[in-house]
């Protein structure tokens, strides 16, 4: 990966990027990715793909997970 040095950063710049890492649990550095993905546009990732990636992970992991029925009956639990 490539470093990249940013020179002459205004003191609120600098402020408000390190206000927002603490909030997201982040270093200046990362958050300072973020902020620069954020501002030229992420790449565009495949829907498909995505999930299949996201439904691989789930299934190596174990533990329980919530349904539809689950949620339905939670939401009327107790109702007449």
């Amino acid at each position: 990966m490539a470093t990249l040095t940013i020179k002459n950063v205004p003191d609120e710049l600098h402020a408000r990027l390190k206000r927002s890492a603490v909030q997201h649990r982040r270093s200046l550095n990362s958050e300072a990715i973020v902020c620069l993905e954020k501002a030229l546009g992420s790449i565009r990732i495949d829907p498909d793909t995505f999930l299949a990636e996201v439904r691989a992970h789930r299934k190596s992991i174990p533990g329980i997970f919530v349904t539809d029925e689950f949620l339905r009956a939670a939401k009327n639990e107790g109702r007449l």
